[in-house]
This record gives structure tokens, C-alpha cells and sequence, in this order.
């Protein structure tokens, strides 16, 4: 069985999908983009203000879920230009001081709205 996790804290999917899944002690979030959901518009500045945006919308997630960023397990990170990896990096390093998930990295063509960067997880419940 598996039960839809949402939050009004989060940006609203701008498709047919939901924020995560939660399927017994696993956590399925959908991939993130850096909307500020106060605007609702990509945040302003380059890839480092946008990869803490999407740690943002994460975090809201997993709170919504009872978990924290520590839960997550893997992250695949998709970017629309792999010279932002470096930047990106540095950024995502602080999200995980400690003990950070098992990660992909790639670059795509092109991601929704225009956004430079893109992280979808998955996390494990206790």
C-alpha cells in the first residue's frame, strides 16, 4: 500500500504527479526544481542560489513526510549544463555534512521553466 505525501510548503507539481510517495518505509519524492513558492517563479540568481532552493523545497517535503534530509538515501541531481556541477556540488556538499546518500549526476537538455538544476530522492523512514 502506498499513501500520497503533500505540502502547501513545497512548490504544487506543474504536472500529473504528486510531491512523494510514501510506500511502506521508503520515500519517493519527485524531482524538485528551485520555485520559490511564495512567487512561484524560478528563485533569482545562478545555480548556487538555485541548488539551495531545491534543498528547500526537499526539506518541506520530508518534514511533511516526518523525515529529514539525514533520511534520504539517494538523490539524482539532473542539470542543463554540466559546467554547473562544480558550483552545484560545493552547495549540495553542505546539505550532507556527514554521511551523504548515494548520488547521479547528469546532464540533460533541458529541465521545466527554465531551471538549471533539478533533484529528485529517496529517502528511508524510520
Amino acid at each position: 500500500m502506498s499513501s500520497v505525501i503533500f505540502t502547501d510548503k513545497a512548490p504544487l507539481p506543474i504536472g500529473p504527479y504528486c510531491q512523494a510517495r510514501k510506500v511502506g518505509n521508503l520515500l519517493f519524492l519527485s524531482g524538485q526544481i528551485p520555485i520559490d513558492i511564495a512567487t512561484k517563479k524560478l528563485v533569482e540568481g545562478g545555480i548556487k542560489e538555485q541548488t539551495a532552493q531545491v534543498f528547500r523545497n526537499i526539506s518541506a517535503v520530508l518534514e511533511a513526510a516526518g523525515a529529514k534530509l539525514e533520511n534520504i538515501v539517494k538523490t539524482t541531481v539532473l542539470l542543463a549544463d554540466m559546467a554547473d556541477f562544480g558550483e552545484m556540488n560545493g552547495v549540495y556538499a553542505t546539505f550532507f555534512p556527514s554521511a551523504p546518500p548515494a548520488r547521479s549526476a547528469f546532464a540533460v537538455k533541458q529541465l521545466p521553466m527554465g531551471a538549471m538544476v533539478e533533484i529528485e530522492c529517496i529517502a528511508a523512514l524510520e
